[in-house]
């Protein structure tokens, strides 16, 4: 048993409970008691405790484009090839360092599960590594050392793009996201070890990259597996173009007669969702998850958040491009980004946003009993400092936190129990030299 003295905690609902006692056992929440005395025994957390965050959607290599991808003009076009550069530079060992290290810089920002969209599966070439997951593996090994849960989102890449045409051929930088069919990936797939901290999800890359008929493989690998599975979705106007042109549906309609869009889905962006996406998405009762300061760094445009949680859809966030690791700015973006686009405040409560940055993250990840503060949940938390030059005057509420708050703020992180952040630092890596070095090794 640990206990934990919380100096205001959020418990749920739209007000911060003060002076909670945490108690921890086998890492799960086993009590949670309001208004109790501080205990000799347990940790001092001063300032917000919340669950812990959840980052729904990552790519943990794109970490070494940060700042390398800002000069100049272009698009989310010009951007991909730069992307696909480092990619191409990775093999198992670099990737696991990278990958160690941008994790553990999402655990200071108090980041306690992430979803990995994974798609750099085999050599350069395409030929599989003697271990056909050694790039999973590298992942989930990272994950491990610095502490924090996963899900592996295994992606399913199989074509190098789609015109009225039809589908091409993968390009020579694209072979190694590629297992040819389907059915091999499902083969592969099927080989991933699961962890009491790492869970085997799937991804559909994208309309672009896998045909309706593998769409349809991957659901039911999700349906039989009760995996969750995720899918990048009309991130693009010219995404959705080229699915009408030769479809004549849009990406999520297309998915959805693939038998894909389920409550276990989660679409990715939905930038340019149309009206009846919405209503379908939310029907379905599916998540969506936005990723703001990915979609304005590459200029995507502006989602309809409010509009798809109307329609019954599930709000997740994440940092996708890494081009920042803040999920406390990817919640208030999702709010701002909406008042520039319709010249209205107020769209969401910062309850609402920190939610999304917390359960709904956990939902579309799979750890369905995480993301909340309460008996038998899992015992994830975070820790927000409420003095600092953002925070001070701000007061022990959710505004402060969701509105004034960044990642340099957090000064604990408990994962399954465990502390893997305390006072502002990890409990085992350097991560500002791991950072530097990794990204090194990829960009040199």
């Amino acid at each position: 048993m640990s206990l934990w003295w919380c100096e205001g905690a959020w418990l749920g609902g739209d007000h911060v409970t003060p002076e909670v006692l945490l108690e921890v056992s086998d890492g799960r929440l086993v009590g949670c008691t309001p208004g109790a005395e501080p205990h000799p025994e347990a940790t001092v957390l001063n300032g917000l405790t919340l669950p812990g965050l959840a980052n729904a959607h990552s790519h943990a290599f794109h970490r070494a484009l940060r700042s390398r991808t800002q000069t100049g003009t272009g698009s989310f076009w010009t951007w991909r090839d730069q992307m696909y550069a480092v990619a191409q530079r990775l093999n198992p060992e670099n990737y696991e360092r990278l990958a160690r290290a941008t994790f553990a810089e999402m655990a200071l920002a108090g980041i306690s599960v992430v979803g990995e969209f994974h798609y750099v599966h085999h050599q350069p070439d395409g030929t599989p590594y003697l271990d056909p997951n050694a790039m999973g593996q590298a992942v989930i090994n990272a994950a491990a050392a610095a502490g924090v849960r996963l899900t592996l989102l295994d992606t399913c890449y199989l074509h190098g793009g789609l015109d009225k045409n039809g589908y091409q051929p993968v390009a020579d930088h694209q072979r190694r996201f590629s297992d040819g069919t389907a059915q091999k990936w499902e083969t592969r797939v099927d080989q991933l070890p699961a962890t009491d901290l790492c869970r085997i999800g799937a991804a559909v890359h994208s309309v672009r990259a896998v045909d309706p008929a593998a769409m349809a493989t991957v659901a039911q690998w999700a349906q039989k597996t009760n995996a969750p599975v995720h899918a990048h979705v009309s991130e693009q106007p010219t995404e959705n173009q080229a699915s009408q042109a030769f479809h004549g549906a849009t990406p999520l309609a297309v998915l959805a007669a693939a038998g894909a869009v389920n409550p276990q889905f989660t679409a990715i962006h939905g930038t340019h969702f149309d009206s009846a996406d919405q209503t379908l998405l939310g029907q379905a009762h599916a998540g969506c998850c936005f990723c703001p300061t990915t979609e304005r760094d590459l200029a995507d445009g502006i989602g309809p958040a409010k509009n798809l949680v109307a329609a019954g859809t599930t709000l997740s966030l994440g940092s996708d491009s890494q081009a920042v690791i803040d999920l406390f700015e990817e919640a208030r973006a999702t709010e701002l980004n909406a008042r520039l686009a319709t010249n209205q405040r107020g769209h969401h409560t910062a309850a609402e946003l920190l939610t999304a940055a917390t359960a709904g993250g956990y939902h579309a990840l799979g750890w369905n009993d995480g993301g909340w503060l309460a008996m038998g949940g899992r015992a994830d938390f975070v820790t927000v400092e409420l003095n600092s030059v953002r925070t001070a005057g701000g007061g022990l509420t959710l505004e402060n936190v969701a509105y004034a708050a960044t990642a340099a703020d957090v000064t604990n992180l408990v994962v399954n129990g465990q502390t893997v952040v305390a006072n502002g630092t990890h409990a085992t890596i350097d991560v500002a030299t791991e950072l530097a070095t990794a990204i090194r090794e990829v960009t040199a």
